[in-house]
């Protein structure tokens, strides 16, 4: 067996102690270092000054009068003006002790989005990493509001953070990790600080949700995948249950049961609870954990989609992120993830098309199409959340339909509720995050998942509505949302934000929107 940098492999005993297979463990996320001053910093490999478009020219304290000329004519070669995201570099400033001085220009620092800063953090830390450069100083002391100023580093500093994350587990000789020391030189180091301690609590909730994503089939099984979240949440004072097979079957779901009967990897149910308020209902996030998706006996024929179908949990773990990211964020929420785990494969005890299963709360659903696995466990997964953790709402997330992305792309998640406020608030906390979402309709559709043999099927057209009108039906009368972020989960090749892989998507989204609703509701 290869031995892999950064993790340990250890044995679970399943399916009465006859088959042994591993378990991961946590991996290391990220060598780079950050840290804060409010004291100049005169030498490094790289120096950056961050520059508004408003500050009358470039002269950093303790700069020469030919240092100062020097950028003075550098600015003038390129038209640097400081608007947002321009960047010029100088090699060998005159009389300074860095080999480079990048201008990064701010724009109007108090109208910068973050989302906009998260990018130019990114696109920094990319062009950093084409270097040979280990240590990094950026001088942010041409923004002189303090609040601003720590608003700005930190979500520069959390772009940086989230392009240099590897999922390199597998290498037998993984590349060097970007690790390079950031010092930032700030106008209030411990505003600096506890700005981008938040958004670092932020960045580990997407690194979970990109590892566990990234995780092969065969690695990141139901079992394995909850006990890995396990380990990253119960530090931080998440309270974890994992429910097995017969604890499942015992509760009557037998939506989520059906789809893992053909794996030798059954169903498991991770709930993750954070509560750190007085509301004595929790916000229910419920996230899509299929962990691999041949399709069942309605297989997958096309080999480069059955390749990407480890990505079919990223709801899940997006969930998994949002509950971490809050905890480490101590923020004052009551929130509950719950991810329904299965892994759809074929076998004689698999699951048929034409058979009918039923639901936690006694519904009959004809299985019309096994590849439609994704609503069977969020059916469950939903349920769960209303009746037996009184959720007093309920959001559900998942890489549900090729429709979604034959409507939208990639570019915006869609969205299905019958709630304005619940509407307000996601697009809120889309724009804020740049994960945006969009609605899209679900009156008039409700008789498209009728079956002729059970209560309901799993199946319908339009299909992105299908999959919406099947799943509001397990909400009942909580307020509930539905969120189809197809597409979203993986990228070939890295850009803005995120290196190449799974993306972590959801995770900012969500947790953003769990505060913003927890504060209106």
């Amino acid at each position: 067996m290869k031995r892999f940098r950064g993790w340990a492999l250890g044995l679970l005993s399943l399916t009465l102690g006859l088959l042994l297979t591993t378990v991961v463990a946590s991996a290391s996320y990220l060598h780079t270092a950050t840290s804060f001053t409010q004291q100049s910093v005169n030498e490094g490999d790289v120096l950056v000054v961050l520059v508004p478009e408003d500050a009358g020219g470039v002269r950093v304290s303790g700069w020469s009068d030919a240092t100062t000329d020097h950028v003075k004519r550098a600015m003038a070669a390129a038209d640097f003006e400081g608007k947002a995201q321009q960047r010029v570099e100088i090699l060998a400033p005159a009389d300074l002790m860095f080999a480079r001085l990048v201008l990064l220009g701010v724009g109007n620092p108090a109208d910068l989005p973050r989302y906009v800063a998260e990018e130019m953090g990114a696109a920094l830390a990319a062009h950093i990493q084409g270097s040979k450069a280990e240590s990094i100083v950026i001088d942010s002391r041409l923004v002189t509001n303090p609040g601003v100023n720590a608003d700005v580093v930190s979500a520069i500093a959390h772009g940086v953070e989230l392009r240099s994350y590897r999922f390199d587990r597998y290498k037998s000789e993984p590349a060097e990790r970007p690790g390079q020391r950031y010092q930032w030189v700030v106008s209030n180091a411990s505003a600096a600080e506890r700005a981008y301690n938040q958004l670092n609590a932020l960045a580990q909730g997407v690194f979970i949700a990109r590892e566990l994503t990234n995780l092969p089939g065969s690695d990141g099984y139901p079992a394995a995948f909850a006990e890995y979240a396990r380990q990253q949440l119960e530090p931080l004072g998440v309270v974890v249950t994992i429910l097995d097979r017969e604890q499942i079957r015992e509760l009557g779901m037998g939506s989520l049961l059906s789809v893992s009967e053909g794996s030798q990897h059954k169903s498991h149910l991770l709930v993750a609870h954070y509560k750190n308020s007085d509301d004595e209902r929790p916000i229910a996030l419920v996230g899509k954990g299929n962990t691999f998706d041949t399709g069942g006996y309605n297989l997958k024929t096309n080999a480069a989609s059955i390749l990407r179908m480890q990505t079919d949990k990223a709801g899940g773990a997006a969930v998994v992120g949002a509950v971490k990211a809050l905890a480490g964020q101590q923020a004052p929420v009551n929130v509950v993830g719950v991810v329904p785990l299965s892994l759809n494969m074929i076998s004689g005890e698999a699951t048929l098309p034409g058979d009918v299963v039923v639901a936690g709360d006694g519904t009959t659903i004809e299985v019309a199409n096994t590849d439609a696995e994704g609503r069977l466990i969020l059916a469950d997964g939903i349920w769960y959340a209303r009746e037996h953790l009184d959720a007093r709402v309920i959001a559900d997330i998942a890489t549900l339909t090729g429709a979604k992305v034959g409507a939208l792309g990639t570019q915006y998640s869609a969205i299905f509720s019958d709630h304005d406020d619940i509407l307000a608030t996601l697009r809120e906390a889309g724009e804020l995050t740049r994960e945006r979402v969009w609605q899209l309709p679900l009156d008039g559709y409700e008789d498209v998942v009728r079956s002729r043999i059970a209560d309901m099927k799993n199946t319908g057209s339009p299909g992105a509505q299908a999959g919406a009108i099947f799943l509001r039906h397990f909400a009942g009368d909580t307020p509930w949302v539905h969120i189809d972020m197809a597409g979203s989960a993986l990228i070939d090749s890295a850009s803005g934000i995120h290196p190449e892989g799974a993306t972590g998507y959801g995770v900012r989204m969500l947790t953003e929107w769990v505060k913003i609703y927890s504060r209106q509701h």
